[in-house]
């Protein structure tokens, strides 16, 4: 099926279609019982739980009903008694709607209104709703379809109580009048059976409508609006009440606030968790745990450059941080193409017609590259650096480092603080758990002593600095603006609790979705860069900006790369220059991501000149620094 003229609608600025994010709907309906003050409590409730909107109904009762809207019609049926009787002591007058509807706006959530007759439309119309909603009652009353339709506005179409047929006639007149609408499936009984709830309809649905489709959900409970999501809907439509023992009908099939959260947020991680069907890729978290989970391909002997390599020479080790184990025939009968020693990896370099050398690089501010205790002296050996970064693990925090050391250098050199450390804790300056905050300071403390003892061996060195992630993570859900402020106040109390004489802590830009060891939790300090600017100007601190993690934040909080750069840029005395895709593919070499070098080097000259630099890239030390060679023959095109 090809989606042409229906392929979305747009509700003022959010428009829902095939590609959107799930629109959910908050149905507050007459769930407000009448009081302003409690209509208003649910819209609150509805913004909090992340609905995208709040809806209500309008009914003129003297035009809808035969009767006039007689409560006290004896004549009426059991059913038509009791809903006249609701309606007539529980529906807000038009002021007071209206004057919730601009509570709406004022909270940021959209208010839309269901009208159950012309008269009611009118109304909405002259207050200026962006959108209506067609209840499944109204789904075969064609002459207020037609009247919707003339509005101009998209109609979000609730299906419940129709057959097949009755859908069908309808969508053609839908088309015929040209009016963008989405239809919603939906089991029109209070409390729906979940045996009557079909969710597979909405595939057949989809064709029928050739539109996008949603869910209107009467059942209990929050998992099959969830799982509508996984079905392709495109808008979730639940009700939202503050207490299920209130009278009326519609309480008693309305989620209360906590548990309409959850759906929301249980809609948001089946639609991130859904993708798209199209070739299956390694994520960055696989290939951090692949490397330490899996097996690689290495030589059990020694080899020289130009002898060939035998099958018996190869053996399947882990870990997996060189060739995987299916490619041991593509080795087999190749000449080596460098000097192998017994328990070396073999790499993707082996394979290929193209060697990366090391060799002198010429830069207009300082460089280096990330090294560790065992492996730093051959990489001043092959090219030039004028820094080091050490990148500590927490076994590194253990061990005498002096015997690594026979000569001083004439080379600056900076830290990278673990996150990890003994017990799986992860460093957090900004922890509200006191016990746990003080441990971030006494682990921080214990890398600053072994940056000071450093000192002696490298003699441009003056006030070394350390690389730190600040903390401030969260497991299961990202924190608000107004909950991360009290956070930026620990940070600082607890860098005032480090003796930090001689050296400079610099937090490092975060990115959203960082990978801990192969585990993905929220970061929610250090990526703002408003509020990076207002803490290094109230603090007095520099950052490291991380190229990498800026750009994966903005590519998830919609910002302009180079604004951040602008901003951020002033305040950054060392950056970590890597390229990044998406919202989590961070680490990336140069060339494989979002970010355009060229405009980085340029932004990166004018407002952070005197910066030092290393190449980051994930996994660049192996093959004694393949990764990092190749990302500077790049880099210095442009820096």
């Amino acid at each position: 099926m090809t989606i042409t003229k229906n392929a979305f609608i747009c509700i003022g600025t959010t428009c829902i279609g095939e590609k959107s994010n799930p629109f959910i709907i908050a149905e507050i309906g007459n769930n407000h019982n009448g009081s302003v003050e409690l209509a208003k409590k649910l819209v609150d409730h509805a913004k909090a739980a992340g609905a995208d909107c709040a809806k209500f109904q309008m009914r003129h009762m003297t035009s809808l009903y035969r009767n006039d809207g007689n409560a006290d019609d004896a004549s009426e049926d059991l059913g038509t008694q009791y809903t006249l009787d609701l309606l007539s002591r529980n529906q807000l007058n038009d002021e007071d709607l209206f004057a919730v509807f601009d509570y709406c706006h004022e909270v940021g959530i959209i208010p839309l209104c269901t009208p159950f007759d012309p008269t009611s439309l009118n109304k909405l119309e002259k207050y200026g709703m962006t959108a209506y909603k067609l209840a499944s009652a109204d789904l075969t009353n064609h002459e207020l379809i037609k009247e919707m339709a003339k509005t101009g506005k998209p109609l979000i179409c609730s299906t419940g109580m129709s057959a097949e047929s009755e859908i069908i006639e309808t969508v053609q007149l839908l088309k015929k009048l040209q009016t963008p609408y989405v239809l919603l499936h939906c089991n029109s009984t209070y409390p729906a059976p979940f045996k009557d709830i079909n969710l597979n309809y909405l595939d057949r649905l989809r064709k029928i409508g050739d539109c996008p489709v949603g869910y209107s959900g009467h059942e209990r409970g929050i998992h099959v609006a969830v799982a509508a999501v996984a079905k392709g809907a495109k808008v979730i439509e639940k009700h939202i009440t503050l207490d299920k023992n209130m009278e009326g009908s519609d309480h008693k099939v309305s989620l209360l606030p906590h548990e309409f959260a959850t759906m929301v947020q249980g809609i948001r991680e089946v639609q991130q968790a859904l993708g798209a069907s199209t070739e299956r890729k390694v994520t960055q978290g696989e290939l951090m745990n692949r490397e330490n989970l899996a097996k690689s391909l290495v030589i059990n002997r020694d080899l020289k450059s130009g002898e060939i390599i035998r099958q018996d020479m190869i053996e399947v080790k882990s870990p997996g941080r060189g060739l995987q184990p299916n490619l041991k025939d593509k080795l087999i009968g190749m000449r080596a193409k460098r000097d192998f020693k017994k328990g070396d990896f073999f790499f993707s370099m082996d394979l290929t017609h193209e060697v990366i050398r090391p060799r002198p690089f010429e830069f207009g501010r300082p460089w280096g590259v990330p090294v560790r205790y065992h492996d730093f002296q051959n990489f001043t050996k092959l090219s030039n650096p004028d820094l080091l970064e050490f990148h500590l693990s927490y076994k590194d925090m253990d061990v005498d480092f002096n015997p690594y050391f026979n000569a001083s250098y004439d080379m600056d050199y900076v830290v990278h603080s673990p996150e990890l450390f003994a017990g799986d804790f992860i460093l957090d300056l900004g922890s509200t758990d006191e016990e746990y905050r003080k441990r971030s300071v006494r682990e921080l403390q214990r890398v600053i002593d072994i940056t000071r003892g450093l000192k002696r061996y490298f003699r441009r060195a003056s006030r070394p600095l350390i690389v730190t992630n600040a903390g401030g993570f969260t497991v299961d859900a990202p924190l608000w603006p107004e909950q991360r402020k009290p956070l930026y106040d620990l940070v600082v109390q607890s860098l005032s609790e480090l003796d930090m004489d001689g050296v400079e802590i610099i937090p490092q830009t975060m990115p959203p979705f960082p990978w801990h060891f192969g585990g993905q939790r929220y970061h929610n300090l250090f990526m703002d860069p408003d509020e990076i600017v207002e803490f290094c100007t109230r603090n007095g601190y520099r950052v490291c900006l991380d190229t990498s993690h800026s750009k994966l934040t903005c590519n998830y909080f919609n910002l302009r790369y180079k604004s951040f750069i602008d901003k951020v840029g002033p305040f950054a005395a060392h950056l970590h220059i890597v390229d990044a895709s998406g919202t989590d593919g961070e680490g990336l070499q140069i060339g494989e991501g979002d970010i355009d070098f060229a405009s980085l080097a340029e932004d990166l000259d004018r407002c952070a000149p005197h910066a030092s630099f290393i190449p980051e890239i994930w996994q660049g030390h192996k093959n004694d620094g393949e990764g990092f060679w190749h990302a500077l023959k790049q880099l210095e095109k442009w820096f």
